[in-house]
């Protein structure tokens, strides 16, 4: 290996924290595994605890070990540990980042010293953390590229994620941020662009004239645990619905790009928020559900009387040529009856049916179901003829499961994805100040709406059931009605 070649240094700030632990170690020693990490790499973890290398390290294998997907073996720990290191600092002390970046300067030797920030730490500090990395000349791509990851949540409302925006804006150039969203780096959320734009069988019925609704479900069956503090000043519309669902609905609806490229898929995401028809105190009983688990109350660290919803159900039109009259139901919530993310696509029924159906029934509609998690596929239910009868009809299932075509150990855990992307410089899975603001534009009406007269109650439900009634009822229209499950009824 050249003396003069580039290096490639990736700082995780907050490193003792259990995100490190669990996610971000594990998954950049797969992609050591894999060969995946550039020439010259090294990993440097930063935080206020105080460690030795060989503590950071004995921690982060004890992390590899139970997470990583990739086999642990000891030979191949030891060459990946050898590259790992940790410098105690804190990147709100502005000395104290000084001597994070002599440590780097120290190890790059004059060569030219590419770097990965990645802030995982608390998100009232971003804004101080950014500029504290400006002033310490830590951004500036003399010598090599900079790039800063940042966890969600970014901002608690329009106002606060307008004004991080223009904080982080004026250290950072907007190709230098990269807001992740795990679940965009899911490879079923991935396989949608294939999905859609490389099967010629799809995309003629993908619009109006065919599909009569788009039902996207983000269920988690734990309840806000030792969360519950932090939830309870959030609610599950900030925490889910902000960011993970509405990215989910904007790879579902957005026009196809003229060429796969990071700018065209992210200006049509752009474009479908945008589109969507804001909810306002006006229409929020209608089109909005607010569930809280029974149970919720009871739990420490929840306000006395609280009304944080743990479910929400929400529906909205895009108004464009494409989805114009189509409804996009969304949900999300805590103590559901299964852990589930997934997008059902429910086509429209035939306009005429000519066998015997038995009174008062209706033919189940053609769904296509993507599950993004646990269990993740695609599949296609449609009708067939009972064998043996006359015209009986029963829905049956074309299947695609990614663990039965690839194997068992195919698919990487969502954040070795995202961060070779940053690695690569490809930001396609990121999402761009615009679309941050847009999303904000969406959900701010909503919670406001909540907040008035004209706010739907707030509804109880047991744990381990699908949420309140009202979210069927929302749903409900001509026998159509919430899958429950990924490939269920």
């Amino acid at each position: 290996m050249s003396e003069t070649s580039e290096t490639n240094a990736i700082v995780i700030f907050g490193a003792s924290g259990d995100l490190t632990r669990r996610k971000l170690m594990p998954s950049l020693y797969d992609l050591y595994r894999k060969g995946r990490l550039p020439e010259n790499w090294r990993i440097v973890g930063v935080s206020r605890t105080d460690f030795s290398d060989n503590a950071f390290r004995e921690q982060m294998k004890a992390g590899v070990k139970e997470f990583a997907r990739s086999m642990y073996d000891s030979k191949s720990w030891a060459e990946f540990a050898a590259n790992v290191c940790y410098c105690r600092g804190d990147l709100t002390e502005f000395e104290q980042l000084r001597g994070v970046d002599k440590m780097l300067c120290e190890w790059e030797d004059d060569r030219p010293g590419n770097r990965l920030y990645y802030l995982s730490i608390a998100p009232n500090l971003y804004e101080q953390a950014v500029a504290n990395l400006g002033a310490a000349d830590m951004v500036h791509q003399d010598h090599g590229w900079r790039r800063v990851v940042i966890e969600k949540p970014f901002g608690s409302d329009l106002a606060s994620a307008r004004a991080l925006n223009q904080a982080v804006h004026k250290v950072l150039h907007e190709s230098q941020i990269y807001r992740i969203d795990h679940y965009l780096g899911k490879e079923t959320v991935q396989n949608l662009l294939v999905f859609r734009f490389a099967n010629s069988l799809y995309e003629p019925v993908w619009n109006r004239n065919y599909i009569d609704h788009v039902q996207i479900t983000a269920a988690e069956t734990v309840d806000v645990g030792h969360r519950a503090e932090f939830y309870d000043s959030v609610g599950v519309v900030r925490d889910m619905m902000q960011n993970h669902v509405l990215q989910l609905l904007t790879f579902v609806a957005f026009e196809p790009p003229s060429s796969f490229d990071a700018e065209a898929l992210r200006n049509e995401k752009a474009k479908v928020l945008s589109a969507i028809r804001p909810i306002d105190e006006r229409n929020a009983a209608g089109c909005t559900v607010r569930g809280q688990y029974r149970t919720y109350r009871d739990t420490p660290g929840v306000a006395s009387g609280s009304t944080t919803p743990t479910f929400a159900a929400i529906r909205f039109y895009i108004d464009n040529w494409r989805w114009q009259g189509v409804p996009f139901y969304m949900r999300s919530g805590k103590a559901l009856a299964a852990k589930s993310t997934e997008i059902n696509i429910l086509f429209k029924r035939p306009p005429h049916v000519m066998f015997p159906m038995p009174p008062g029934s209706a033919l189940s509609p053609n769904r296509l179901s993507i599950c993004i998690q646990p269990d993740e596929g695609i599949h296609l239910s449609f009708q067939a003829k009972v064998p043996d009868t006359a015209a009986e009809m029963r829905t049956v299932d074309m299947s695609f499961q990614y663990e039965e075509s690839f194997g068992a150990m195919a698919i990487p855990e969502a954040y070795e994805r995202l961060l070779l992307d940053v690695i690569k410089g490809d930001p396609s899975l990121f999402t761009r100040s615009d679309a941050i603001e847009l999303s904000w534009e969406l959900i701010d009406p909503i919670l406001a709406a909540w907040q008035t007269n004209h706010a739907p109650p707030l509804s109880f439900y047991e744990s381990g059931t699908w949420g309140p009634v009202e979210a069927d009822e929302l749903i409900a229209h001509e026998g159509y009605g919430w899958v429950q499950g990924c490939g269920g009824e």
